[in-house]
């Protein structure tokens, strides 16, 4: 009997001791390694903004490369943690260049897809119509547009919530007449497209040539889509002026060149452009009456022949190299986006996107931010930040962009 309680109790203690925690101490107290186990990651609401760009229609070589700059960069800021933790979303349509198109996905942009901002439209003529469309609904807008007038009222006070990145028309008109004055031009003829942009153009051509003791000896218009100016170039060839100034966006202005040059006029007249034709596509679509025709432009169309120690130049050389090795030739275009973008992302991280008005306020405090259409610098009475000294001049020569005037 004494045996068999022996073996029992023998028995008892050996499953005991092999029940789970009656392990040594040593063991247990044993901290667990989670090293090689998945950190758990916050997961927070994406920040929402609108996109609204000319992608198709006539001004798609202004808007494809802005929205493809927007999706690049886009995947970039997401891949590198997002704004303040939080993804960035953007909802995005395509305006096809039309102002009906545009005030529509606006509203759909606030009403329903409830963004925190917009960025775009693409084209000055849209982005003029939606201005009332945003106003009341007291969201920010980053314009990629040129004219003065999206972010100047009448009065010329800064419209509260309008912002844009391109270069003013205006800039561009003071930089053409800087350089007209140095080759001592005095007679100018211009022509100009009959929408948004080519009217604004045309107003700053106009008020501006006092300043710089320049004469306009011609004044006509054309349509977007008229495939034959000889007519208003036969007017200015038989005048006294020494340089034509274009104000129009790639088809039309290609076709004055062409015009230009059949007529024979390139031989004693300079053909100038405004700086909506800063694109390969535009150089492309002139062919061979491409070469010898002017233009203000962003640094960015000439980053390889800037100086090193240039502000802008890494930024520039930068963006495009990413560009070009996803979507080839780069073009001012898409930098106005990339600008517009920047611009908000950088708003949002000081701001968030809780209450629009905080990210209002954080755009218009945005100083010295290098772009790729020049140094940024907000305030309260300047929506756009720049002056004419982020235009460069520069020359269509053998296909390809030549800087001749900084």
């Amino acid at each position: 009997m004494k045996r068999f309680s022996l073996v029992l109790c023998t028995v008892l203690f050996m499953a005991f001791i092999a029940l789970p925690g009656c392990k040594d101490k040593k063991e247990t107290d044993k901290p667990s390694d989670t090293s090689k186990e998945p950190a758990k990651q916050e997961t927070k609401e994406p920040y929402k903004i609108g996109a609204l760009f000319a992608v198709t229609g006539p001004a798609s070589s202004l808007g494809l490369p802005e929205e493809q700059t927007v999706k690049m960069m886009v995947e970039e800021i997401n891949q590198n943690g997002g704004i303040n933790g939080h993804p960035l979303e953007v909802v995005y349509y395509d305006t096809e260049g039309r102002e009906d198109k545009a005030v529509t996905f606006a509203k759909r942009l606030i009403t329903q897809d409830k963004v925190s901002a917009i960025i775009g439209p693409t084209r000055s003529g849209t982005s003029l119509a939606i201005i009332e469309t945003v106003n009341a609904a007291k969201i920010p807008l980053v314009s990629c547009a040129a004219s003065y007038k999206i972010v100047a009222d009448e009065e010329g006070n800064a419209r509260k919530w309008i912002f844009k990145t391109p270069q003013s028309d205006s800039m561009a008109v003071e930089r053409i007449y800087e350089y007209f004055n140095k080759k001592g031009i005095e007679k100018v003829a211009i022509m100009n497209v009959s929408n948004g942009y080519g009217e604004s153009g045309r107003a700053e051509l106009k008020r501006l040539a006092p300043n710089y003791n320049i004469e306009i000896v011609a004044d006509d218009r054309f349509g977007q889509d008229d495939t034959d100016m000889t007519p208003q170039l036969t007017k200015v060839k038989g005048t006294d002026a020494q340089a034509l100034v274009v104000w129009a966006v790639q088809k039309a202005p290609a076709i004055v060149a062409k015009n230009f040059k059949t007529l024979g006029m390139h031989e004693k007249m300079m053909l100038v452009q405004s700086h909506g034709v800063a694109s390969k596509k535009f150089i492309s679509l002139c062919g061979e009456a491409a070469d010898g025709q002017i233009l203000p432009a962003g640094r960015l169309l000439v980053v390889d022949q800037l100086p090193e120690d240039n502000p802008q130049k890494e930024v520039l050389a930068e963006y495009k190299k990413n560009f070009e090795a996803r979507f080839g030739p780069v073009s001012t275009f898409g930098g106005h986006a990339y600008d517009a973008l920047m611009l908000l992302k950088k708003a949002m991280e000081k701001a968030g996107t809780d209450d629009p008005a905080k990210v209002r306020d954080a755009l218009e405090g945005i100083d010295r931010f290098v772009g790729t259409g020049g140094i940024f610098k907000m305030s309260p009475a300047d929506h756009n930040g720049l002056s004419k000294d982020a235009f460069v001049i520069v020359e269509i020569e053998n296909q390809d962009w030549n800087l001749i005037a900084h």
